[in-house]
């Protein structure tokens, strides 16, 4: 059947163009925003006591989307001359040219601007503490050609919405929103190690550097650790915050993720690697429902 006449004029090639900019930005898989999301809500419903502030909650939901995409555009033109030498990134944009790098550096701004512009509508030092956050982000992508911790950058340009969310809600950070960074710092290096370990051939040949790299044999130990770590902290963070027993109980579902997740690890195999990593997803869940049935159903 012959094609439409016009099919292929302006408003497809737009629409085309559009679709390479929204894979550009990851939006077609948004793991990566769920695992921002989730310490943004532990940290939102805590200082909020459970009733977070309507406006407040919707800048950080949108600011999620836009910094994660936004992240993504940063790190894909970071590493254009390195992702189309690897399996798993050679068919991002650009990586196959489909997308300019002056194109990718104009929608990155244009994200972060819109991120901060919303940012602007909360406090003094919700703002201060979103400038500090944009050069995590920015200077995160680069970091992985000078060190081998870049795990530890990530976690904090993850976690740095923690202490953002406690400011916004209470004008004031806490030792508390500061346990809590710590905590998702511990928590995005477990994970980010996970998927690390899936290019970790790839990145030896090409000298890239991650934590799967510099932990080597001793890397499922390594995240084990850090497990530990992180419920304990997790712990101490829910008795700081006098959670109870739905809390315990979310814990305990992560514990037993965490469990599954060391168990997929176990042949470092690519596949499971990545498998791994994307179940902490439901790690990140299970802490937020534990801490959403509590405010809910505890009487204040």
């Amino acid at each position: 059947m012959p094609e439409p006449l016009g099919a292929r004029g302006p408003a497809h090639r737009l629409a085309a163009q559009l679709r390479e900019y929204a894979l550009l930005m990851r939006l077609d898989r948004p793991i990566g925003i769920l695992l921002l999301l989730w310490p943004t809500l532990w940290a939102l419903w805590i200082a909020g006591a459970g009733r977070p502030d309507p406006h407040v909650f919707l800048v950080f939901v949108a600011g999620v989307v836009l910094m994660r995409s936004g992240g993504c555009v940063m790190n894909d033109f970071a590493d254009r001359e390195i992702d189309p030498h690897v399996e798993r990134t050679r068919e991002r944009p650009l990586a196959r040219g489909a997308v300019a790098p002056l194109e990718a550096l104009l929608l990155a701004s244009a994200l972060g601007a819109i991120a901060f512009a919303l940012v602007l509508t909360l406090n003094r030092l919700t703002v201060l503490l979103a400038l500090a956050g944009a050069v995590l982000t920015i200077a995160y992508p680069f970091l992985k050609r000078f060190t081998h911790l870049p795990q530890i950058w990530l976690g904090a340009s993850f976690g740095w919405s923690v202490p953002m969310a406690f400011a916004a809600q209470t004008g004031t950070v806490p030792p508390q929103a500061w346990l809590m960074f710590i905590a998702v710092v511990l928590w995005a290096v477990v994970y980010d190690t996970m998927y690390a370990m899936v290019d970790r051939d790839d990145d030896l040949r090409l000298g890239v550097r991650s934590t799967a790299i510099l932990f080597g044999d001793a890397d499922r130990a390594m995240i084990g650790a850090m497990q530990v770590l992180l419920l304990a902290g997790l712990w101490l963070i829910g008795r700081q915050a006098g959670l109870g027993g739905w809390y315990l109980a979310g814990l305990a579902t992560a514990a037993g993720l965490a469990l599954w997740q060391q168990y997929l690890i176990r042949g470092r195999h690519p596949e499971d690697c990545f498998r791994a990593f994307l179940n902490n997803n439901y790690y990140g869940m299970a802490i937020f429902i534990g801490i959403l049935l509590h405010y809910t159903f505890t009487p204040p």
